[in-house]
Formats: structure tokens, C-alpha cells, sequence
């Protein structure tokens, strides 16, 4: 009985809604007006949020509820969550919110990404949990938001994270920092082969990585394997990450597209894997045959639904300048998170103890692997070749 009345009080306070938002039909029947409200169709009831399924009565307009959102946020609070299409709507009001602040700690981080291959950290959830995923299972990311949004920040976190769970026998990092102004910080870390600041510099990293995925294929097929986690230990590659912040700068050059579009195509099996960030993406800069293969988006502060829609993260647009470090998550569903917050002084603190006294840029020095197994051969004169061979226009 009592869990029947607080059923029949939610439903009660979701009809005020529905009144204060003028969502209705109106019938006359003689002198009366009646007033028919969206059908409710189910309450659920838990310790972190009430769920109210509703539908709209037939001749009602579905934008006009995406509109009256705040009417919502009146009626039951801050924090809820409205989603729907032409006609079945989902509203979730959230017993908590995000937290305001969220400071970067790797001690409570690291048990979430225990047992994923190569883990990306993503931020905590309404419910207080860390979400963090395998990279190698969902490749490929899209960092996308307006200047201030909290996507830089969110960079950082993600690799020196990275910088801090594996060393570089297991993962070997290639950052391409067009704006100068981002990746400085992780100069000089084992992890790091090279940080990139000029398109030139890009090109050349980008056709030393063509050249090691046709040599991870080329092992693959000799191994009659389909993915380099089916090698022995002892044989098998360190994993590769390629971070390319801005890539906007670069959006004409051919060759660089050309294998940007590969690498996603193709990467996953080979253990390369992509995280492409930029302020506000279009159509023209990013090719829909990069775009389908991003399976995993961040979108943060968006300019307008536009932006939001082509990240694939629609409701970021939502997102307000006071809420710095707020995105929205696309993989199978799209969930709200805060991004964890590392100040850069406090990242420079972190990276010291990981950074080495003889470190060479792979873009203009030799470096052996560490791997004895297996070795990537990114001397100088190797990389220049790859240009010099036309390895681009070959594939």
C-alpha cells in the first residue's frame, strides 16, 4: 500500500509538470474543459533516482517537450535527464548530481581499469562510480569542445594515466600537438616517442606509424592471427597511441587524411589506436570515413546543436560555461560524466618520476624498443624513407 501511494504521488507531481509546461490536449464536453496529459506509463522507484516512462497523446508536437526541459529542472530539481523520440519519453531525476569538483587521483582510478588492455579513463557518473573503458574493444576517440570546456584537462588525464599504468614495453605513445601548447608536458617520458608541434613533423610521424601497421599485418598474416593480443608474450608488439590535438590545422593535407583514415580502418587488430580532439568539428574536417570509425565521442561544451550532433553527443550543447569538465559520453548509450581535474602544475609532479635523462624524439633520433622480441625500427632515416618511398600513394 505505501509503495502504491508514493507511485501515485510521482505520477501526481509528473502531471503538474505536464501542466506548468502547457503539455496537453484540451477537449470540450458541454460547458467543461478537459485537460488530457501524456500517458504515464511506469514508475520506478530506486535509492539514486525515480524513472518516469511517459507517452504523448497523438497530435502532440515532440520538440515542444524538449523545449519545456526546464520546466522539468523547476518542477523536481537540477538534475534530470530527458530523452525520448516522436512519441515515448524516458525522464530520470537524479537523487545526486555530479560532483562540482572532481581532482585527479590515479590511487582511485587504477582499480577501475584493472583487466582492460589498453584503458582509457573517462570520469565519474551520477552514482559516484569511475567509468574508465578498453580501448582496444571500442577504438578510436573523439575529444571534442569549446575552448574552456574542460577538454584539454580531460587529454591530460587520459594520458598520463596511460603514462603512469603501463610502461613502455607495453605502450608506446605518438602525440602531435599542433597548437603548442598542450603535450609540451609529456617530452621526455619513456612512454612518449615523439611530440610533434608542426604539420611537417605530423606527416612524418603519421607515415613512420602507415609503415609499422604494414609490418604488424605482414606479421599477422604470418602468424594467421587477426588480432597482436593472439601473440606469445614475448612476440607480441607494444601497443600504439596516436593523440592529434587540433586536427583542424591540418584538415587539407591529403596525405595526413589519407592515413588518419587507414589507421582507424585498420588499427584496432593491429594495436594502434587513435585519439583525435579538436574544438568544434564539421563535416568538412572530419571525413565520414574517420567519423563512422571514432566508435567512442566525448563531447563537451558544444556551441549549438550543430556542433553536439556532429560529435555525435547531442545535449552537449547544454552544457554551460559554469559547468567546466562536464561531457557527454557516446558508446553504446550517452551518459553525463565529470571529467577528473590534474592542474598542469600538478601533472609536471606526476611525470617527473617517469621521465628519462637520455631521451631521444623518435622523429629525429634512433631508439631501440625495449621488447627483445620485437623492434620498431624508427631511426631518422627510416622515417625520411617512408616519405621518400611514397608509402601514401602505395596503399
Amino acid at each position: 500500500m505505501r509503495k502504491w501511494l508514493q507511485k501515485q504521488r510521482a505520477k501526481s507531481r509528473l502531471r503538474k509538470a505536464f501542466q506548468a509546461a502547457g503539455l496537453y490536449v484540451t477537449y470540450r464536453s458541454g460547458e467543461r474543459e478537459l485537460k488530457v496529459f501524456p500517458k504515464i506509463h511506469s514508475v520506478i522507484n530506486d535509492i539514486d533516482r525515480i524513472e518516469y516512462v511517459f507517452t504523448l497523446i497523438s497530435g502532440m508536437d515532440p520538440k515542444e517537450v524538449l523545449k519545456k526541459e526546464y520546466v522539468f529542472q523547476q518542477v523536481f530539481g537540477q538534475h534530470v535527464q530527458l530523452e525520448g523520440d516522436y512519441k515515448r519519453f524516458t525522464l530520470t531525476i537524479y537523487h545526486r548530481g555530479l560532483p562540482n569538483e572532481l581532482s585527479y587521483s590515479f590511487e582511485k582510478i587504477k582499480p577501475h581499469l584493472e583487466g582492460l588492455a589498453l584503458p582509457i579513463i573517462c570520469g565519474m557518473d551520477r552514482y559516484g562510480q569511475y567509468i574508465a573503458y578498453d580501448a582496444i574493444q571500442e577504438p578510436h576517440l573523439l575529444i571534442a569542445g569549446e575552448s574552456g570546456s574542460g577538454k584539454s584537462t580531460q587529454l591530460r588525464s587520459i594520458l598520463t594515466t596511460l603514462i603512469q599504468y603501463y610502461d613502455e614495453s607495453k605502450l608506446h605513445i605518438y602525440c602531435a600537438d599542433l597548437k603548442m601548447s598542450e603535450f609540451h608536458i609529456f617530452k621526455r617520458c619513456k612512454q612518449v616517442k615523439t611530440v610533434c608541434t608542426t604539420p611537417d613533423q605530423l606527416k612524418r610521424m603519421l607515415s613512420f606509424i602507415n609503415s609499422e601497421m604494414t609490418r604488424r599485418s605482414q606479421l599477422l598474416n604470418e602468424k594467421e592471427i587477426a588480432h597482436i593480443n593472439e601473440l606469445p608474450l614475448n612476440e607480441r608488439p607494444p601497443y600504439i597511441l596516436v593523440c592529434i590535438d587540433e586536427l583542424v590545422i591540418v584538415k587539407d593535407d591529403k596525405d595526413i587524411m589519407n592515413v588518419l583514415i587507414q589507421l582507424v580502418a585498420i588499427g584496432r587488430a593491429l594495436g594502434v589506436i587513435a585519439i583525435l580532439s579538436m574544438q568544434r568539428p564539421s563535416a568538412d574536417i572530419l571525413d565520414t570515413k574517420i567519423r563512422a570509425n571514432l566508435t567512442v565521442r566525448m563531447g563537451f561544451r558544444a556551441a549549438d546543436l550543430t556542433n553536439a550532433r556532429i560529435i555525435g553527443t547531442p545535449g552537449a550543447e547544454k552544457i554551460s560555461i559554469e559547468q567546466r569538465g562536464r561531457f557527454l559520453l557516446k558508446r553504446e548509450d550517452l551518459i553525463e560524466l565529470k571529467a577528473p581535474f590534474l592542474p598542469l602544475e600538478r601533472a609536471k609532479k606526476i611525470l617527473e618520476g617517469y621521465k628519462s635523462t637520455d631521451w631521444k624524439d623518435a622523429i629525429s633520433s634512433d631508439f631501440e624498443a625495449p621488447n627483445p622480441e620485437y623492434k620498431e625500427d624508427v631511426s631518422e632515416e627510416k622515417i625520411l624513407g617512408v616519405l621518400d618511398d611514397g608509402v601514401d600513394e602505395k596503399r
